[in-house]
């Protein structure tokens, strides 16, 4: 689950991460006073969307007068901002948060997220501060300090030190700056996060270490320890489909291809994508049913997999290990009737009542080519989609 900067920094805040004054506005008026309020010769402008790159966008403005601040939320409020992160159909703005502004020195960037060959949380830093960190892994691997948070034991005062050296802050300030860096790896534990980002993180010329930006992600399986976590959730910043396959507790991501897949696990679906891939097309969703997915649910599955426009083929593989096959195999024709399908439909089934499956897709008077093992399959929806 992502959430905005203004709540992510607010979040950090009560974990004692220090973080800039800033007020959200949601109409041009409202900027103009939350302007006056914070009383600076500057304020940041900023708009509130789920994406990187809102700078280079036109997302991030600066203000040298409360009606100076009014006139940009006029054109910022309503737009559609294009970042790399949105992709070309951008994100429409509809929150700001007015910040003030701070006597900036230098930027540097930090983060907290999951290491998946270590199997451990790792926090990042590096002196590349404000710009994207993928750019900095690629061109200068070598400016990322990083340091394994052992679990049950966390980030060590130690380990925070070595990174404010490692960034080159001045000694005065290296008690602050790991004061601060445990405070977040404190605080990404606490809000079970799966990221964290500062970036930048900021060193102002009157020596004072601030989160200037701040990127959370949640883990949403970890929604049950967070009650107000829900309330925190725009859906106007979700994909409506996905939106849809939550309400059906459905493991739905959107993507950008035209092969609609329906497949029963995470590591099979990723498989599915895989070697769709592998021979030459292009997925159009990541879709789990689950292991115990009923007949209804199957349906539910199915009806928002065709709802995507893009979808010109549809992959359906399923492995019955705890779900049966010909429950699914039910769950598809009777979708398939009702939604009036007209798309070529490619099935491979194995395991519990593949026979049954078999049978109740073969009987069903719905045109659905069968196949035999993932590498057929594919080969098969990839045709049949071109």
């Amino acid at each position: 689950m992502k959430i905005h900067e203004y709540q992510g920094k607010e979040l950090l805040k009560t974990y004692g991460v220090p973080v800039p004054r800033s007020i959200v506005a949601r109409t041009p008026a409202e900027a103009e006073q939350a302007a006056k309020d914070l009383g600076t010769d500057i304020v940041v402008v900023k708009a509130q969307i789920h994406a990187g790159g809102r700078g280079k966008g036109g997302g991030v403005k600066l203000a040298k007068s409360p009606a100076e601040a009014k006139e940009l939320a006029s054109t910022m409020l309503g737009m559609n901002l294009v970042t790399h992160q949105t992709g070309p159909e951008g994100r429409e703005v509809q929150t700001l948060l007015i910040e003030e502004g701070l006597p900036i020195d230098q930027e540097f960037y930090l983060g907290i997220t999951l290491d998946r060959e270590l199997g451990k949380n790792v926090f990042m830093a590096s002196s590349e501060g404000g710009t994207e960190i993928e750019e900095v892994a690629a061109e200068n691997p070598e400016k990322i300090l990083k340091e394994t948070i052992e679990p049950g034991i966390g980030l060590q005062p130690f380990q925070a030190r070595n990174l404010a050296f490692g960034l080159g802050l001045p000694n005065e300030l290296i008690g602050q700056a790991a004061k601060f860096m445990m405070a977040l790896a404190n605080a990404f534990e606490k809000m079970d996060a799966t990221i964290v980002e500062i970036n930048p993180f900021l060193k102002t010329s009157d020596g004072r270490l601030i989160a200037l930006d701040a990127k959370v992600n949640f883990d949403g399986n970890a929604m049950f320890r967070h009650k107000d976590y829900p309330e925190l959730r725009d859906l106007n910043e979700e994909e409506p489909l996905e939106i849809e396959a939550s309400k059906s507790d459905l493991s739905y991501i959107k993507l950008d291809g035209n092969i609609g897949c329906m497949v029963n696990g995470a590591g099979l679906a990723m498989a599915t994508m895989d070697i769709i891939k592998h021979s030459g097309g292009e997925p159009a969703n990541f879709l789990d049913v689950g292991g115990g997915a009923s007949q209804e649910r199957v349906q539910d599955a199915y009806r928002i997999l065709l709802a995507d426009e893009n979808v010109e083929a549809v992959l359906i593989n399923i492995f019955g290990g705890i779900v049966r096959c010909d429950m699914v195999a039910l769950g598809v024709v009777a979708a398939a009737k009702n939604l009036g399908v007209e798309i070529p439909i490619v099935a491979r089934l194995a395991g519990t009542n593949v026979e049954e499956g078999k049978r109740v897709l073969d009987e069903s008077g719905i045109n659905i080519i069968s196949a035999d093992g993932m590498k057929d399959a594919a080969e098969k929806v990839v045709a049949a989609a071109a």
